[in-house]
């Protein structure tokens, strides 16, 4: 009801939501089955779990006009798991990613994408590009009677290039005449209605698996329930989970940029995890937002969740309906869509920057890449790329603290310090005293620094230690609060003049 009292509240174009959902839902068919065939599943089970994630996260999501589905970020890390233990310990896999997604949310923890420095995305995207484009490469190969495989040639592999390369072109070309229709969806069509109007041999997804299907049925993973199991989900799990809330969270912010509106983050996730939690319970493979198509949505004038609503439905539809004709679509199609998606999501823009940019970003860059692609890991990858980026960054703030010394007319020696005092600078703040040579009365006035963690604690322990060893007594001033409640376990030792401090706060105090 709620949901229904939102609509009559909200100035809604229901025109442009139907028909950009339509829309939407076109372009969701080809890319659902070919992340299907990454992951090593049948193409029925990345169409269910388009419409079952898409439906749940229209509904519930924290942002209208974001669409959820299939994706290749996840389809790339559940490969393993499909290979080496089978389909069904995926389902349980993805109950588990949906059990962590919501509880990420119902802590509010999504606030942390801020902390993924750009660097970082630009290796995460181009990492998942070169995957992407790599594991299309199966498609070049044939199995002979022993199951070795080889490489195409001869007319099979001009056969399956000539037809990548239409639907490249295809692709490519039709948006500068129309956008009526999706052109990935477009290619596919012109592409398999000249395989089968001329009956060109070319493998096709019905070579793959049958796509024939009704609604999802309710099916309880079939895997033993113990700590075994476990063992064996969990890392896939929560690597799927942070993957996922990783691309969905991104995605968020890059059409709150787009719309000029905010989003709920934590809704999100909680609703990402709710999808998922359901789609392992009907059988499918796990996913998160698309940015592809939510692009298209946005772009198509859609604002509300009926577009996202209506992708879905339209997407089951397809299936009940027109599954016959998709499994007689040419792999050769869905490869050439894929090429097209990795070549999109690459930041070509990063190949420019090598000089403009600091040398860790570029190293970090690397780094996320490289992981990404050998091990397949994504959220390994972002954030092995956190950590180097958080380690940089401070290592570049440790060499901000200096410090001035004056000795007043008593003759106190006051040690003004400028910059944050924590883990990373706390050795150059310790060189900074002379305490054999300066007088009996030390001030350390920290008007324009910050005791920032425990390591500055230690460090002023420390010095106040040596301090005391030679018969000599220091002072704090200038400590703002939230400094203060860090120094109440060191009060013994050190010797805190608050009431020397004049009502001084720092602009986090200010602001927050």
């Amino acid at each position: 009801m709620a949901f229904i009292e939102k609509l009559n509240n909200d100035k809604v174009n229901f025109k442009n939501e139907v028909l950009s959902g339509l829309t939407v839902s076109l372009a969701l068919v080809p890319e659902a089955v070919a992340f299907s065939i990454i992951a090593n599943v049948s193409p029925l089970v990345g169409l269910y779990s388009a419409f079952i994630i898409g439906l749940i996260t229209a509904i519930f999501g924290g942002r209208p006009g974001m669409i959820s589905g299939a994706t290749g970020a996840i389809a790339v890390v559940v490969v393993a798991l499909v290979l080496q233990h089978g389909v069904e310990y995926l389902f349980a896999a993805v109950v588990l990613m949906g059990i962590i997604q919501m509880t990420i949310g119902a802590l509010k923890l999504g606030k942390f994408i801020r902390l993924v420095p750009h660097a970082v995305m630009f290796g995460f995207v181009n990492g998942l590009a070169i995957v992407i484009f790599m594991a299309q490469l199966a498609q070049f190969k044939v199995a002979d009677i022993n199951g070795i495989e080889h490489w195409l040639g001869g007319q099979a592999l001009l056969v399956m290039l000539g037809f990548v390369g239409l639907t490249m072109a295809i692709i490519y070309l039709l948006p500068r005449f129309t956008k009526a229709v999706p052109a990935s969806l477009a290619a596919i069509i012109v592409v398999s209605t000249i395989v089968i109007y001329f009956q060109i041999q070319t493998r096709t997804v019905g070579d793959i698996a049958s796509i024939a299907g009704g609604f999802p049925e309710f099916h309880l993973p079939s895997v033993p329930l113990n700590l075994e199991t476990i063992k064996i989900i969990f890392p896939y799990s929560l690597i799927m989970a942070l993957v996922g809330l990783i691309e969905s969270l991104l995605t968020l912010t890059v059409i709150d940029e787009m719309t000029e509106t905010r989003s709920r983050g934590n809704k999100e996730s909680v609703a990402q995890g709710v999808a998922n939690l359901v789609c392992g319970f009907f059988g499918g493979m796990g996913g998160c937002a698309m940015i592809g198509q939510s692009l298209i949505n946005i772009n198509s004038g859609a604002r509300n969740r009926i577009s996202g609503i209506v992708a879905a439905v339209g997407l089951l539809l397809f299936v009940l309906v027109g599954s016959t004709l998709i499994e007689k679509i040419p792999m050769a199609a869905l490869v050439g869509v894929m090429f097209v998606v990795a070549i999109g999501t690459f930041e070509w823009a990063s190949l420019k920057i090598f000089r403009k940019v600091p040398i860790t970003d570029f190293l970090v860059m690397l780094v996320v890449a490289g992981i990404t692609v050998i091990y397949h890991n994504l959220a390994a990858a972002v954030i092995a790329g956190v950590i180097i980026s958080a380690l940089a960054f401070a290592w570049e703030n440790a060499k901000l603290v200096r410090a001035r010394e004056i000795v007043d007319d008593n003759g106190i020696k006051h040690y003004e310090f400028f910059g944050p005092l924590f883990f990373g600078s706390v050795a150059e703040f310790q060189s900074k005293f002379d305490v054999l040579n300066d007088p009996d009365e030390i001030i350390i006035d920290l008007k324009e620094s910050r005791v920032v963690d425990h390591s500055a604690i230690e460090a002023l322990n420390k010095i106040t230690e040596r301090y005391a060893k030679v018969g000599k007594t220091v002072h704090l001033r200038h400590l703002s609060e939230d400094c203060r409640v860090l120094l109440d376990n060191a009060s013994a030792i050190i010797d805190v003049n608050h009431w020397e401090d004049p009502n001084y706060k720092v602009p986090s105090d200010i602001l927050g």
